[in-house]
């Protein structure tokens, strides 16, 4: 397949130019769930040269209705091989480090943030996500984008963007300030979200079980929540590429 041919829609769109700084962006995708996995597949799609996957799990039954490498087929597999796997038939020149682990503070360096130039939080582990956000805003050269919680909405037309600081009425972000006050404080370092205000509640109970703090969710929603995060990544190189064009036309 010519490399050409399959983005020549993008270039069409946003220049060739612009798809050529694409494919010289790094991005590590933390959380490969029903967020993370269409993220990753956006991006991809965009051209994005080199992606980091992170994620430790398996690909569950519960996972068919919204995350895109699960399928009955995949089934217990463990969601990086897949995704890797579906993401180099996309492009197959595209550069993937796949990592299938737990990301945690106290393993954090091993994940090089400073050689990427964006980060992707779709982590649900509110240790992790509190974790992974201030590594990534302690590092100037990066810029990250975070997912608030997905789950219990059914409007993707609700979903937005915006700063952390202007996230209200999503539980995820409640809990994510209370664990940034008890560690330290919020950072000061301004990083955007995609988030919705709507809250649905279950209409019946999870298996306790199984899966005693699960949540409803959507594959509409989900996976709005992943794009728009990729959107993000991509509007970005496009106004970091502009803005150098222009000096340099000075």
């Amino acid at each position: 397949m010519d490399s050409m041919d399959a983005f020549s829609r993008l270039a069409l769109l946003v220049g060739g130019d612009v798809v050529a700084a694409l494919r010289g962006a790094r991005v590590a995708v933390f959380g490969l769930g029903g967020v993370g996995g269409w993220c990753a597949e956006a991006l991809a799609r965009s051209c994005v040269g080199r992606i980091m996957l992170v994620d430790f799990d398996r690909v569950a039954p519960s996972n068919v209705n919204r995350q895109i490498m699960a399928t009955s087929r995949t089934v217990g597999a463990f969601k990086v091989d897949v995704l890797a796997e579906r993401l180099r038939e996309i492009n197959p020149a595209i550069v993937l480090d796949v990592r299938r682990e737990f990301y945690g503070e106290e393993n954090a360096a091993s994940f090089r943030l400073q050689d990427f130039d964006y980060a992707i939080d779709a982590i649900d582990s509110l240790d992790s996500k509190v974790a992974l956000v201030r590594h990534a805003l302690s590092i100037p050269s990066l810029t990250l984008f975070s997912s608030m919680g997905a789950a219990r909405k059914m409007d993707p037309f609700a979903i937005r963007a915006d700063d952390f600081r202007k996230v209200a009425g999503d539980a995820l972000a409640r809990a994510l300030r209370q664990r940034f006050r008890k560690s330290g404080g919020i950072p000061e370092r301004r990083f955007t979200c995609v988030w919705s205000p709507e809250t649905r509640q279950n209409r019946t109970s999870p298996d306790v079980a199984a899966e005693p703090r699960a949540n409803g969710t959507v594959a509409h929603v989900t996976a709005a929540f992943g794009l728009a995060l990729a959107g993000l990544v991509v509007a970005d190189v496009e106004r970091r590429y502009g803005s150098a064009r222009e000096c340099a036309r000075g």
